[in-house]
């Protein structure tokens, strides 16, 4: 998690996370922490709320007749974590998402798997439209605590260039 601070007034700090377009290398990874221990109530809850019906994710009788035993978690929900855990060294600073692609389900993942994430920055580039602002393409990967690699996809965001953010641009 990139972190910083900045001087709002005197004898006076506000934390700042994320980072610049400047600051991405094509190459670098970032891992991101903390991981975090998924339960059975995180993935009924989101399976609910989407209107997810199917069984598999939250019926424990169905699911112990399928090939994995027991209820699945949500992959839309795996994944929704492991892009929000990104999110701090990689996009807090962004203007836009562009798009996501190459999604994989590779692993299964259940209730009480500790999952973590890391992101591979793959390209960037100077926007031709707009000044001020890049485009850098990052490969993140989702991993169980035992190293079992459940999730990978790519991500291509819109970042600011150092003192052309929001938060450089309003007292936030």
């Amino acid at each position: 998690m990139t972190q910083n601070w900045k001087q709002v007034g005197p004898n006076r700090y506000r934390e700042t996370y994320g980072r610049y377009f400047e600051d991405f290398t094509v190459g670098d990874i970032y891992e991101h922490r903390p991981g975090r221990t998924i339960t059975e109530y995180d993935n009924t809850a989101f399976t609910l709320l989407t209107m997810n019906t199917h069984p598999l994710h939250f019926d424990a009788e169905y699911a112990k007749h399928s090939e994995f035993g027991k209820p699945l978690v949500n992959s839309a929900f795996t994944l929704a974590v492991v892009a929000g855990m990104s999110v701090s060294d990689t996009s807090q600073k962004a203007i836009a998402n562009l798009g996501w692609s190459d999604i994989k389900l590779t692993a299964p993942v259940f209730a009480g798997d500790t999952i973590y994430a890391e992101s591979e920055v793959l390209e960037k580039r100077e926007s031709k439209s707009r000044p001020n602002q890049g485009i850098v393409k990052i490969r993140t990967i989702g991993k169980k605590a035992d190293g079992t690699v459940f999730m990978s996809y790519e991500r291509s965001m819109l970042m600011p260039m150092r003192g052309h953010s929001v938060e450089d641009r309003a007292n936030y």
